[in-house]
């Protein structure tokens, strides 16, 4: 496979509410299985605070070193919401109160008799040369600029904002994964698992332990853009792991 076919990605986790453990963060998981399944690896995670420099300086860096970075968190209402005018200074371009996202947010709130106040319309300001993203929860639009997408932190409107960009994000190789489940402690495939790893280098290969219902158990996964070379190593696997007795 070539470099071309590589997409890669980062993402960044915007909020205080994360880092002090008052919320939960439920996006990571979703993001990493979509990214996957769409032909994006996801290379790197960060966590940052509602902090200005620290959310420039992680843009900065996490843009220049992947494909695609994609951050979660901090474009709502409130005064400690500084995500767009932060990606607007990392980027080096204005921002403001853009006419698209006025429009929707205006039609919106009319519809519901809700009043546009200022901390309202904070949200229709999109940094100069963004593409909106569609918000099919609650309208307000998050916005890819560049190669950073950015949006909300509400995991339902995080998912129906990733699906509304994902169709314009340039997508690689599928990784594609086979599992062996085996009742056995990790220890005791660790080695033969090793020298596997050895033979079959373009494959990644991982392993899992769990404990359940008092049962010990081990999942090995190998995972390939590669349809062919990962049925081989599969089925090597196998042939090793009953060889030694292991299945």
């Amino acid at each position: 496979m070539s470099g071309d076919d590589i997409v890669t990605a980062a993402v960044l986790v915007i909020g205080d509410e994360i880092l002090s453990g008052r919320t939960r963060d439920q996006n990571i998981n979703y993001i990493a299985a979509h990214c996957t399944r769409v032909g994006i690896r996801l290379q790197e995670v960060r966590v940052v605070a509602d902090d200005e420099d620290a959310i420039i300086e992680a843009v900065n860096a996490l843009r220049a070193r992947y494909t695609y970075l994609i951050t979660t968190g901090g474009i709502g209402p409130t005064h400690d919401d500084i995500t767009a005018d932060a990606i607007a200074k990392a980027l080096g371009v204005s921002i403001d109160h853009d006419p698209r996202a006025v429009e929707l947010l205006s039609t919106y709130f009319a519809k519901r008799g809700v009043e546009p106040t200022p901390a309202r319309m904070r949200m229709a300001r999109i940094p100069c040369g963004a593409e909106l993203i569609t918000n099919a929860i609650s309208v307000a639009p998050g916005f890819m600029i560049g190669n950073v997408v950015v949006l909300a932190g509400v995991p339902d409107v995080m998912q129906v904002m990733l699906d509304d960009v994902t169709a314009r994000l340039r997508t690689g190789a599928k990784m594609l994964t086979a599992t062996i489940q085996l009742s056995r402690a990790e220890g005791d495939v660790a080695d033969l698992f090793a020298a596997h790893q050895q033979e079959f280098p373009d494959v990644a290969m991982g392993s899992y332990p769990s404990f359940a219902e008092g049962r010990v158990s081990t999942q090995l996964v190998l995972r390939s853009t590669d349809s062919a070379l990962l049925e081989r190593a599969r089925e090597a696997l196998l042939l090793a792991l009953l060889a030694r007795g292991l299945l």
